[in-house]
């Protein structure tokens, strides 16, 4: 595509009121090649050449002379670099050495493990036509090298189209396949007995396999390599988990006598070796030299207008709240006008009700235009099921699927092809993810556009304004905590039933498991015989351990008018916040009314209606310090860290109106409160910058204006923790939604500001951001004193701070943003 020729275009646009803060192009990088040492194998050399493949970039090189030499490995190259071959060709080569050796492939996600079983399957040797089996086709989910016995139906589900990439003399024989929950039992068997290449997900060994090894001593026996893909997807509580499914499988492996070498391949993150010896237990060499081409790029920061500019000569639907347009509108209208030019464009937005809402109107705007091209968008979020997202992704390959908006759930690797153009709707949280999103355009030498638009918050307008510092800014470290003992509970349990633990392994579980083991034992789920820790219960414990979560089970939806049909899932803190009684549930654009959320029995019973609104629940918490772990005294300030208990309550949920997204008034709910240990880093300002501002503030001349009856030490301290929440994933590697703030002065007898980590017992994120409290208050100093606005703004200190009376249900909307001259003031004379 012509990138500049079409932004020309749209700067002449109605819509166009000089959203564009910069643009950066990012020239084309030629390839750098290598010679691997020794050479490859012919079969090997074969079947890359039929690909039109004939020599390695220098990464790869690299990280297949490493694991020969028998290192375990993590390669951190950029998008669409050819990372997978960095395992494929020595995996290929090892089957060739040792047909009896098999292999573990690691991915995120399902639909992942499903899209890459096609790369190893291109090193296969067909041996004849595949055909139909008892009248049943085998599916994506098993390439077999026995003659005639499976057949993969051209553009079925997951595998757009069948190939057969070598003739009978080339490739290498061996069994590959997916193991998850959606691969048949008679598949399973086949390849339990027989499998070389297993491609599945954490989950799956988790609850499938490690507790079932007996079944699998043939495969453990001959494991000779586990590859954890998009090794730095697992980081928070997922990452925490699998770090402990990772002790599991090495117990396992050592009982049968084997020890394999571990491959990871990541994003860029700032600590990719230290964080893939978190996950896997061992020491990792770093493959970091990137020789992959890149095709030119144009990086577009799009700010959408203040709504005074905005309002002239617009409609009324762009009178969003807030001070700038809705990015959202932006969005719409910008792939729209992609689409229309028949661009190929992909949006990432945060949440699920962002994606629903982009689609939807994507697709009203578009029909009155061209029907075809109104169905040619469409959405891809979590909560699908299987077959919808297979084929979603079958329709985006096969360029069926024009426009497509999307959650992070295509951040990652699938194979969706080569699309023209991105637009991120807001910053995606962390440097990593905004590289590896922008990455999905223009994969080859092709010419890519990709559009960042600022959402009306903190860290969106820091960015608009500092774009060197969004360039030249050094990736997040991510961060896992696999010894937190609400997690490693669990899978101690799951240890013990798997084989009994020796008292002199339980190390391997962290400081904390000599102390679980023994509550373990006192509630009757553990007997200690002769030195070894034995499962006492008749229960599968890993049933009851969920990899991606520690906040509880998970809610079905129902469609009640349509014979109680499942839609989605959703996990129970997300379920209270957006599928309570009378919530709006969004779907595949169409609009669900709630008509019952069942607590006890995990359900939301819906009901397909036509809806000409959404609802956003408000929530309202409470903090608690339970234990002090560390306090001390910061320029004068209290700076604490320790155990706090953080009560959380859903009084109400508001009504808003699409389009014009107007506020339809506030419903009174009775949800019960929900409560989570954490633990928390707070900050007290000094008793000298309190007096200070309330001295300044007494005066006639005062800079704060009129603050009567104003909390103003409350209100600049809600102001720097809205701040501090946006800013804290440039430093940790986190989302937004990981990390919550609360202003509380109950606690220490006067106002503190409280960052706590959103999972129970932490995942480290409050820790990392008291280590870095005096950076991160000086960017939020940044941010506030370059904002334009003159009273606060949701792109400095944040929204309107609600006064809820529950008397009076619409008192919400009279709250009042943060004062932001008091937040200014604070920060200016504390960092002086």
């Amino acid at each position: 595509m012509d990138a500049r020729t079409f932004l020309e275009r749209v700067t002449h646009r109605d819509y166009f009121a000089g959203q564009i803060a910069h643009v950066r192009r990012l020239p084309e990088r030629p390839p750098i090649y290598a010679e691997v040492p020794g050479g490859l194998s012919p079969a090997v050399t074969a079947t890359l050449a039929r690909q039109g493949i004939t020599r390695l970039y220098s990464h790869q090189a690299e990280a297949i002379r490493r694991i020969r030499e028998g290192q375990s490995v993590v390669i951190v190259t950029g998008t669409a670099s050819g990372k997978t071959l960095c395992y494929n060709i020595p995996v290929v080569e090892k089957l060739q050495e040792d047909p009896l050796a098999t292999m573990l492939y690691l991915y995120p996600t399902k639909a992942l493990a499903q899209d890459q079983l096609r790369g190893i399957g291109r090193f296969q040797r067909p041996t004849g036509r595949r055909r139909r089996r008892n009248g049943e086709t085998a599916g994506p989910d098993l390439l077999s090298w026995e003659a005639g016995e499976w057949e993969t139906e051209p553009g079925a589900a997951g595998n757009p189209k069948s190939e057969i990439p070598n003739p009978p003399s080339e490739g290498v024989e061996f069994l590959a396949g997916t193991y998850d929950g959606d691969t048949p039992q008679n598949l399973r068997r086949k390849l339990r007995d027989a499998g070389n290449v297993i491609l599945t997900n954490p989950d799956m060994l988790h609850q499938g396999i490690l507790p079932q090894h007996a079944r699998w001593n043939r495969f453990f026996t001959h494991l000779k390599y586990v590859v954890i893909d998009e090794v730095h997807a697992y980081r928070g509580v997922f990452g925490s988990h699998l770090a402990n499914v990772m002790r599991r499988l090495e117990r396992v492996c050592q009982h049968y006598g084997s020890s394999p070498q571990f491959i990871c391949c990541s994003a860029t993150i700032a600590n990719p070796r230290e964080h893939a010896e978190r996950i896997t237990g061992r020491p990792m060499a770093l493959v970091d030299n990137d020789g992959s081409p890149r095709g030119p790029k144009e990086f577009v920061l799009w700010n959408p207008p203040p709504l005074e500019t905005a309002a002239r000569g617009q409609a009324d639907q762009w009178r969003v709240g807030g001070d700038r347009r809705s990015p959202l509108w932006e969005a719409v209208h910008l792939m729209t006008s992609l689409m229309l030019e028949g661009v190929q464009t992909i949006a990432f937005v945060r949440t699920r009700l962002a994606a629903e809402l982009l689609f939807k109107n994507c697709r009203d705007r578009l029909r009155p235009v061209s029907r075809r091209l109104a169905e040619s968008v469409h959405a891809y979020r979590g909560g699908y099921l299987p077959e919808e997202r297979r084929e979603i992704e079958r329709r985006l390959v096969e360029k069926e699927i024009l426009g497509l908006a999307s959650t992070n759930a295509l951040e990652l690797g699938i194979d969706i092809g080569s699309l023209d153009a991105c637009i991120l709707v807001g910053y995606p949280g962390t440097i990593a993810s905004l590289w590896q999103q922008a990455g999905r355009a223009g994969r080859g030498h092709e010419e890519s556009l990709v559009f960042l638009v600022g959402q009306n918050a903190p860290i969106d307008q820091y960015l608009m304004a500092h774009s060197d510092y969004l360039f030249a800014q050094n990736p997040e470290q991510a961060v896992v905590d696999p010894d937190n003992p609400h997690i490693t509970v669990g899978h101690l349990k799951c240890a013990a039933h798997e084989l009994p633990l020796a008292d002199e392994e339980t190390e391997r579980f962290g400081p904390y498991s000599g102390v679980i083991l023994e509550l373990l034992e006192e509630d009757g789920f553990l007997r200690h015989l002769e030195g070894r820790w034995y499962w006492a219960q008749s229960e599968y414990p890993a049933a009851t351990v969920n990899l991606r979560n520690i906040a509880g089970p998970v809610y079905t939806i129902q469609d009640e008018a349509d014979g109680h049909r499942v839609i989605g899932t959703m996990d129970e803190i997300s379920a209270f916040s957006q599928l309570h009684d009378h919530a709006v549930y969004l779907h595949g654009a169409d609009t669900y009314f709630v008509n019952r959320l069942d607590i006890e029995q995990k359900i939301a019973h819906v009901e397909r209606k036509e809806l000409d609104y959404y609802t956003q629940s408000v929530q309202v918490s409470q903090i608690r310090i339970d234990a002090v772990e560390e306090e001390r005294e910061w320029r004068g300030a209290t700076l604490g860290f320790g155990d706090v208990t953080v009560t959380t309550s859903i009084p109400m949920f508001r009504k808003i109106r699409f389009h014009s997204r107007d506020s339809l008034g506030f419903e009174r709910l009775e949800m019960p409160p929900q409560e989570l240990e954490a633990v928390a880093l707070w900050f007290s300002p000094p008793p000298w910058l309190v007096q200070r501002i309330q001295e300044a503030a007494a005066r006639p001349d005062s800079p704060f204006g009129d603050t009567t009856g104003r909390p103003l030490i409350g209100e600049a301290l809600i102001g720097i923790a809205n701040v501090l929440v946006e800013v804290a994933p440039f430093y940790v590697m986190c989302d937004t939604q990981d990390i919550g703030a609360v202003v509380d002065a109950s606690c220490l007898g006067r106002d503190a500001l409280f960052l706590y980590d959103r999972y129970p017992g932490g995942m480290g994120y409050a820790r990392r951001c008291l280590d870095c409290l005096g950076e991160m208050l000086q960017t939020a100093a940044t941010i506030i004193s370059e904002c334009g606005c003159e009273d606060g703004c949701p792109s400095c200190v944040g929204s309107a701070v609600p006064a809820f009376a529950m008397t009076d249900l619409d008192s919400a909307i009279r709250g009042r943003i943060p004062h932001k001259g008091a937040a200014r003031f604070l920060l200016e004379e504390l960092l002086r």
